[in-house]
């Protein structure tokens, strides 16, 4: 993405936030609460990648940048096209990518906009020359608490959302004497399950339940053997139909995100791919008809052949420490069809 594009979009959140502010009081800053503060002097903040000034700007200026997106043409860059461009290439990375390009064109280039709350701040405490800092933010969206993950390449960037499930909370998160949270290495071996095995094991949970090697790692939900089940389910069914039909978790080159909390064990952040794929023995057979949800990327209402279906999920852990082992549990998610094709 051009430079000037993104420059652009965070011109006009600025804007508004200005125009915000100048209508009402001030608003109250995003809050850096410790969690969990450590008993160990810390470094000096300046002696970070991404202080938490820096990433409560980052914040304003995404989320900001975002709504303007979804809201009105840019000068100059009025075509719908033009806007879905400037999003996904400006503002978006690793798993939000296709969930924001498909709630571009599921509607028309007429996605929802999100009332942002203030957000609670959990930043990690990166060396000045970390290449690839990110943070982690939790705040409402519409009223309901999600979890926010920024990362940076060349610019800063949205990359995971994930909205708390009923009844679940935030894990205490580990901060030092400043305020700033530890990120776990991806082979962290404190915890019970390491951030870079986080995406395989729930993909294996989510396709065989508690019949596979990983049972027990996480715990029975909505989101993990709950879907094994539904999986196994539709098999059976469509086999007695005629058909067959499969779904695959993969962690695809989505990132990981890994937070230490207070108890020794982590938050973990990630992103998993699920296809699922009907086919029918013979084009004869029975037309496969096109669900509702995929109408936006499949004008006909039925296929002859193949139905391929590809999902991106996200989601947020909580695992426990591993001198303290039990199941992990999935605190949060947001997903959705993201692309659909077939013949």
């Amino acid at each position: 993405m051009r430079a000037y594009g993104r420059r652009k979009v965070l011109a006009l959140a600025a804007g508004v936030l200005a125009a915000a502010t100048a209508c009402t009081s001030s608003a109250a800053p995003p809050s850096t609460k410790p969690a969990a503060a450590s008993s160990t002097p810390s470094p000096s903040a300046s002696a970070v990648a991404v202080t938490r000034a820096e990433a409560a700007k980052v914040f304003t200026e995404i989320t900001l940048g975002d709504n303007v997106l979804r809201a009105d043409g840019l000068r100059g860059e009025s075509s719908l096209e033009g806007r879905l461009k400037l999003e996904v290439e400006g503002l978006t990375t690793g798993g939000r990518t296709p969930l924001t390009q498909a709630a571009f064109l599921s509607t028309g280039y007429a996605p929802p906009r999100y009332r942002w709350g203030t957000p609670t701040l959990y930043v990690p405490r990166f060396p000045p020359g970390e290449q690839a800092p990110w943070f982690s933010a939790l705040a409402t969206r519409d009223g309901r608490p999600a979890l926010l993950t920024f990362a940076k390449s060349d610019l800063w960037r949205l990359s995971s959302v994930a909205q708390l499930l009923p009844d679940q909370q935030v894990p205490e998160i580990q901060v030092d004497s400043e305020g700033y949270a530890t990120a776990l290495a991806p082979d962290d071996k404190t915890v019970t399950i390491s951030p870079q095995f986080m995406q395989p094991v729930h993909a294996s949970v989510a396709e065989t339940g508690s019949a596979g090697v990983t049972a027990g790692l996480l715990a029975p939900g909505p989101y993990t053997t709950e879907v094994a089940e539904q999986i196994a389910d539709l098999r059976k069914e469509a086999k007695l139909s005629g058909y067959s039909y499969d779904s695959i978790f993969s962690a695809d080159s989505f990132p990981v995100y890994a937070l230490r909390t207070a108890d020794g064990g982590a938050l973990i952040q990630y992103s998993l791919s699920r296809t699922t794929t009907t086919t029918t023995r013979t084009a004869e057979d029975d037309p496969l008809p096109v669900p509702d949800s995929a109408r936006w990327a499949i004008s006909d209402p039925v296929l002859r052949r193949t139905l391929r279906l590809v999902e991106t999920h996200q989601y947020a852990t909580a695992v426990p420490p591993l001198a303290k082992p039990s199941a992990a549990a999935v605190i949060a998610h947001d997903g959705g069809l993201t692309r659909a094709s077939g013949t």
